[in-house]
């Protein structure tokens, strides 16, 4: 059985069982996956030649995902994320809340909720820019949306002349 190293010949768990059997492996060298196999064999043996079960596929879509691809195209900005800062919500899941807030309350149409939340969002990203908050970023105009920076921190300049002055 261990003639061969190719696939196609036997599956991985006959190779062992032919090399333990040969006394071309030790019983102590065996590997730790070959006893929980032997006890739990699969129902079909995993061979290279057995043909792939064609089982479709569901689509996996959540309700706002429409809404944010739609937020994405119309915003060409997207802020930078640290994954370690878990208490700092994204622009897109900020905007995210504000469209499921004013959709539970059903006043408006879709097309009027998404304006509204996009103008929600807009100040709400001026009132965190103005005050100042640690990690902000660089104020960019874009189309639907105001990022993160205030225009005053825009406004330093820097002269490459008075850098290397003697």
């Amino acid at each position: 059985m261990a003639q061969s190293r190719l696939e196609k010949i036997g599956t991985i768990f006959t190779r062992v069982t032919g090399l333990l059997r040969s006394g071309a492996m030790k019983p102590e060298d065996k590997p730790i996956w070959y006893d929980v196999y032997a006890a739990f064999p699969p129902k079909l043996e995993p061979r290279y030649d057995r043909p792939a079960p064609s089982i479709p596929l569901r689509q996996i879509f959540y309700e706002e995902d429409i809404v944010r691809a739609k937020f994405h195209k119309q915003t060409k900005h997207i802020d930078t994320v640290s994954l370690a800062d878990t208490s700092r919500k994204s622009n897109a899941q900020q905007f995210i809340g504000i469209y499921n807030n004013l959709k539970g309350q059903g006043a408006l149409d879709d097309e009027k909720i998404f304006e509204t939340a996009q103008e929600m969002l807009k100040e709400e990203i001026q009132k965190r820019a103005s005050s100042g908050q640690p990690g902000e970023e660089e104020y960019r105009e874009s189309p639907g949306l105001v990022s993160s920076f205030s225009e005053a921190k825009n406004t330093a300049t820097v002269n490459i002349k008075d850098i290397f002055k003697e």
